[in-house]
């Protein structure tokens, strides 16, 4: 068990370390990054679905969502995490995002998840693309399972989803992260 948390943390931290030098560039560099990374959203999408029914519904009626395929996230005390992502607006991919966050406190380990932010309104969006929605230190997410899109509770507009790779990750804290936008 503690040589698994070790090597979460590891890759982890490896994954946070790579992303602290490319975190300038928030869309992915080429052309085929650009479309592996569409295409990991889609599927998280397509998962979030078939998990929860009524997510999809949720995104199909909201204004617009970010979907952050892979958020890597890792501790040992002070802990990080980041994560690319696509941006849609009424289903339409329109720009590339990302997320970094930071924290300090009794920690160790290391996870990767899939985050899903809905946005209700056009201005709610306008402060993620003006990169000012930030998430305070108490913010959580919801854990995507069945019937938790039915149940969204927005906050200014915003509401957050989390899922692992079982389709299913504790109250997750979000608090501190931040965001990047840039257009298609």
């Amino acid at each position: 068990m503690l040589f698994s948390i070790l090597r979460a943390t590891c890759i982890a931290g490896a994954l946070l370390g790579a992303a602290a030098g490319t975190a300038c560039t928030t869309a992915p560099r080429t052309a085929d990054e650009r479309v592996d990374l569409q295409s990991q959203a889609a599927a998280a999408v397509a998962r979030a679905r078939q998990v929860d029914p009524s997510l999809g519904t949720l995104l199909d009626n909201a204004h617009s969502y970010a979907v952050f395929p892979t958020v890597g996230k890792a501790a040992v005390v002070a802990g990080g995490a980041y994560g690319k992502g696509v941006v849609y607006e009424r289903g339409v991919m329109t720009g590339y995002c990302d997320l970094t966050q930071a924290s300090i406190g009794l920690a160790l380990g290391g996870q990767a998840y899939t985050e899903f932010i809905v946005f209700r309104t056009p201005e709610a969006l306008q402060r993620f693309k003006s990169n000012t929605l930030a998430f305070d230190a108490q913010a959580t997410a919801v854990a995507v399972r069945a019937g938790a899109g039915a149940n969204a509770a927005y906050e200014n507009d915003v509401a957050v989803f989390t899922m692992n790779e079982a389709g299913l990750m504790g109250e997750a804290s979000v608090g501190g992260q931040k965001f990047t936008y840039q257009p298609r």
